[in-house]
């Protein structure tokens, strides 16, 4: 019987497969998931769904279903009125910037994390991606923990550290494994700033070595400016601020910086200040030539809300490398009365990857009955291209999710994969719970996960 000779292209992919195994990397597998259209943006409005729809295609136990046409895309209900007793107890999802699910490249399970207020506090699920199965893991944390009453807004996953969950304590970031229940202190700002002070509204790099925070006056709650530390380096770098102070934020990088304020200029003087963390140069954008509100970031560049663009509700891109620079409007709706991709949600963006090769997604809900509020997604390079992924589902106006409006609003955000955009809605009823929906993004990509580098360069702060 003849014997194949190996060839050298075989070779080669056999060593790499070994060096592969040996170095403990998955090999991306490419997934596709049905439903889902992609339309011009601003193209064309869908009448809502009603009530007595909803309750015909959506299951009342958590579980796996399919969203009627024209989506046709895969939901999974996670919370139901088991879990709080029939009260109104789940908190919405962390804002579109805040990961509620783990990094979970590589593994068949998918971590979850919601608040359920005194029903439970910070609970955790499990996802399994082949079955769609959910399943109740439990608390969060071990009984008697002081953070069993916080509803676990701010709080976010790592997008590389596969159990590790990020939250504040005063003047302290920790960060906390979700599967052994211990603590980690990544930062105390005790010595640097005063005993006065705790930190808020916390962003970490995608490689976990850099993370920002806004600087708050504890006893006042006053915002102080923006503080940036390095892992690397154990140093701060820190913004005060010059205006009035509403967030700062940090690039998946970790170089770059960039605050909200409004410094007093005039009309439409939200100013977007824009930090380089290796120098600490600014440059300064006053609204409103271009300057954005609710946003996300990527690598070396933001995507966000630009309120004062001739078109709808535009969304536009500005990039930081090689210069700061006003890049495409890449989102726009069909008029003014129609409330879509409003919370920006970058969390799945890539390193080293062409912006026609990446996405953002968005969600928001209003009074319009006669338009159907949407989970949308959408090329960032300004080709206009847009992904319909799901219906929403919320209804502003009926009370579930509490009496203030911001709570009912639906800002999801995407894993890190940007396979699965998780929200919470009112299903136009008299309680929040939370839902995941699988995104069809081959529709707007090629399928297939790019791999990060293998040794990420961390930021150094002089």
């Amino acid at each position: 019987m003849a014997v194949m000779k190996p060839t050298s292209a075989m070779v080669r992919a056999s060593v790499l497969m070994v060096l592969i195994l040996i170095a403990g990397i998955t090999p991306a597998i490419a997934q596709t998931f049905p439903g889902g259209w992609v339309e011009r943006s601003g193209s064309a409005v869908r009448a809502r769904y009603s009530t007595s729809q909803l309750q015909s295609f959506i299951p009342s136990a958590r579980g796996p279903f399919t969203f009627p046409a024209p989506y046709n895309t895969r939901g999974v209900r996670i919370t139901d009125a088991s879990d709080c007793g029939g009260a109104d107890c789940v908190s919405y999802v962390g804002y579109s910037y805040w990961r509620n699910t783990n990094a979970h490249q590589g593994s068949n399970e998918m971590l979850i994390f919601l608040g359920l207020g005194s029903s439970g506090g910070p609970t955790l699920f499990r996802y399994n991606k082949t079955t769609d199965a959910i399943t109740k893991v439990g608390p969060v944390f071990p009984a008697g923990s002081r953070f069993n009453s916080h509803s676990g807004n701010t709080w976010y996953f790592s997008a590389s550290l596969p159990t590790k969950l990020y939250l504040p304590d005063g003047p302290r970031m920790l960060r906390y494994d979700v599967i052994t229940k211990t603590f980690e202190t990544i930062y105390d700002i005790t010595a640097q700033f005063g005993s006065n002070r705790n930190i808020y509204q916390m962003h970490s790099s995608n490689d976990d070595r850099v993370h920002s925070a806004t600087l708050q006056v504890t006893n006042t709650g006053e915002y102080l400016g923006c503080l940036v530390y390095s892992q690397i380096t154990g140093q701060f770098r820190f913004y005060p601020k010059v205006g009035v102070y509403d967030e700062c934020n940090l690039d998946k990088s970790g170089r770059w910086a960039i605050s909200l304020e409004d410094v007093g200029i005039g009309s439409g003087d939200l100013a977007n200040r824009i930090f380089d963390n290796q120098t600490g140069r600014e440059t300064r954008i006053n609204g409103p030539s271009g300057t954005l509100g609710h946003l996300d970031t990527g690598y070396g560049y933001v995507v966000g809300a630009d309120n004062y663009n001739s078109l709808p509700q535009a969304t536009t891109l500005w990039t930081f490398e090689p210069s700061i620079a006003q890049g495409p409007v890449v989102h726009y709706n069909i008029n003014w009365n129609v409330s879509a991709v409003n919370h920006i949600s970058h969390a799945n963006a890539k390193p080293n990857v062409p912006l026609n090769q990446q996405y953002a997604c968005g969600s928001d809900a209003s009074s319009n009955f006669a338009v159907q509020n949407e989970i949308t997604c959408f090329r960032i390079d300004g080709s206009q291209t847009a992904l319909i992924v799901a219906p929403v589902m919320t209804n502003p106006n009926t009370s579930g999710g509490g009496s203030d409006s911001y709570n009912r609003q639906p800002k999801g955000n995407l894993d890190v994969t940007g396979k699965y955009f998780i929200w919470t809605t009112n299903l136009g009823g008299n309680r929040l719970d939370a839902f995941l929906v699988k995104v069809p993004s081959q529709l707007l990509v090629t399928p297939g996960d790019v791999i990060p580098p293998a040794t990420p360069i961390g930021l150094r702060i002089n």
